[in-house]
């Protein structure tokens, strides 16, 4: 039962501000909906602005500046077609020109050793990955590509490499360094292998043992990396004669 508190024009007045304030509100939720639509569109927009590659990689070239127009295939008038040049230093291949004559030799998956001009010291496992199905028939060769099977940072993009075709793939003690001579620079005398290594101008036997065959080299044992030996040792050679070192 209504009291009559308060006069109906007063209550309906009470009721027009509270009608008005709740469209207010709707009228600022609506607002706030298309300020959140517009900063979405507004994050779209700077997002489509970041030049981003499908991989990691590493920066080789670059070719456009800040204000230049990209466009994919650089045919108008003041446009570049490529922003930067990237490389994908983790998928690194050697491509190798295989001769007709010795392509039944290499297969998918065979293992090979890869030296880079610039590494001399090192010897890369790696595998081949594939056989380009085409032949150079200027060169008579065939294009085969081989990964490396263990990165390195110093091999870069555009380095020269020697491609060996292995039979299988090696053990660890096989890709030790070793120390290897000419099988004519080891002298046996009385049973003892021996070498002469020149120190100080003079030649100086050296004992030596001999490992496994490389061709027509020799695995030395008893003799340091770097030091002279006489190559072709002459009858008149003994320990402690001097020698003179030929220089070229």
């Amino acid at each position: 039962m209504a009291r009559k508190f308060i006069s109906e024009a007063a209550h309906d007045g009470a009721a027009a501000r509270y009608n008005k304030s709740r469209a207010s509100i709707k009228s600022l939720e609506a607002s706030v909906a298309v300020a959140a639509a517009n900063l979405k569109a507004a994050d779209v927009a700077l997002d489509q602005t970041a030049i981003r590659a499908p991989f990691d990689g590493v920066v080789l070239t670059k070719h456009a500046n800040v204000g230049d127009n990209i466009t994919p295939f650089s045919n108008a008038l003041d446009t570049k077609g490529a922003v930067v040049t990237i490389a994908d230093m983790s998928t690194l291949e050697v491509e190798a020109d295989v001769s007709e004559s010795s392509l039944g030799r290499a297969k998918v998956g065979q293992h090979v050793e890869i030296q880079l001009d610039a590494v001399p010291d090192r010897r890369f496992p790696g595998v081949v990955n594939r056989i380009v199905p085409t032949v150079d028939r200027a060169k008579a060769t065939v294009l085969v590509k081989v990964q490396f099977l263990e990165r390195d940072e110093r091999v870069l993009p555009d380095m020269s490499a020697k491609v060996a075709f292995l039979g299988r793939e090696p053990s660890a003690a096989e890709r030790r360094p070793l120390t290897v001579a000419p099988a004519a620079a080891v002298v046996e005398r009385d049973g003892v292998k021996f070498v002469y290594v020149v120190r100080d101008g003079r030649a100086r036997e050296t004992a030596v043992q001999i490992g496994h065959a490389i061709g027509e080299l020799l695995e030395l044992r008893g003799v340091d990396i770097g030091e002279k030996l006489v190559l072709r040792p002459l009858d008149q050679i003994a320990d402690g004669v001097a020698l003179k070192v030929e220089q070229k």
